[in-house]
């Protein structure tokens, strides 16, 4: 009878052995960067989604079942403290354990620094840094004042960012299961192909209206601004975080009144009568842009709609 139970409990235990190192648990902090490890775990496993699509990254209340996924987790992606600080310490009590991978902070992961004017000027984006620290930026007169990290946090946007990182969560999966690192690189690979047909998608998309121009509600975008050569010609707002000021929206009104910007986008989850207040008086054409992809169904194809979204939403307002 005990010689029984034995081989009954070492046969559990030999299943729930294989199970784990079959199957890592992964964390991942937004459902673009989720999106993208969900593509590499294809076939093997599925990840966990931290942040809940439609909530703001800056702050966020973890449910039971999201700490839970923090605690038992293998791996954690996730873009950093510049996006969200508050899930620093969270993650250092809970995923102690864990292979932690913050992607902003990769080599080969282009930086930009956060521009801090209500207007941008056209500029070459080579003096963008691929890692390096450069804060020799400041907030001069005129500028709103807002806390935020040494860059601009929004790199997920930049396409040839997701690629790289593709290949990075590759990595880091085979290290914690190499008996499926075969899958994970191929599907890597695919992936970077999909992303780089997605390029030349976006791209002719784009240039039916380059020449355009644009204002967005909050200055998320110039990663993917960066990558396709297309440039905003302003932000209502610097950060998601906090509100305009009324100097700012001036400057804003008088860009649109003077230049004839074609097109000012909002986000989903901002006050549509700051815009109305923007654009009152003009015949200036709306739109919507979601940098996140809250509307979209968390899981591997999201990344890829995300980025189209962008470049159909900026067509057809302009």
């Amino acid at each position: 009878m005990s010689r029984k139970l034995f081989t009954l409990s070492l046969t559990a235990t030999l299943m729930g052995g294989t199970a784990y190192a079959d199957t890592p648990q992964v964390a991942v902090d937004i459902a673009p960067v989720h999106s993208l490890v969900a593509r590499v775990m294809d076939g093997v496993g599925t990840p966990d989604l931290i942040i809940q699509p439609g909530a703001s990254p800056h702050e966020y209340s973890l449910r039971p079942s999201e700490a839970a996924a923090l605690q038992n987790s293998d791996l954690v992606f996730w873009i950093g403290p510049d996006l969200t600080p508050w899930l620093t310490d969270t993650i250092e009590t809970l995923a102690k354990d864990a292979a932690v991978t913050t992607l902003l902070d990769l080599d080969g992961t282009v930086q930009l620094d956060f521009r801090e004017s209500a207007l941008f000027e056209v500029h070459d984006h080579d003096d963008h840094d691929d890692h390096d620290d450069h804060d020799d930026h400041d907030g001069t007169a005129g500028h709103d004042t807002h806390d935020h990290g040494d860059h601009d946090p929004h790199a997920w946007l930049s396409p040839k960012n997701a690629m790289t990182w593709l290949n990075v969560i590759a990595g880091q999966l085979s290290a914690v299961d190499p008996d499926n690192a075969g899958a994970y690189f191929a599907n890597a690979a695919a992936g970077r192909t999909e992303i780089d047909l997605l390029i030349g998608e976006v791209t002719a998309t784009l240039d039916g209206v380059r020449g355009g121009s644009f204002i967005v509600f909050h200055d998320a975008y110039q990663y993917f601004e960066m990558d396709f050569n297309f440039p905003a010609s302003g932000a209502i707002s610097v950060s998601d975080a906090s509100d305009p000021s009324p100097a700012r929206i001036t400057e804003i009104r008088d860009r649109i009144a003077q230049q004839g910007i074609d097109c000012v986008l909002a986000e989903p989850q901002f006050n549509p009568d700051l815009i109305a207040t923007v654009l009152d008086g003009t015949n200036t054409q709306t739109g919507i842009l979601d940098p996140l992809g809250s509307d979209l169904e968390p899981g591997s194809s999201l990344y890829p709609e995300l980025i189209r979204n962008l470049s159909t939403t900026l067509a057809s307002c302009m």
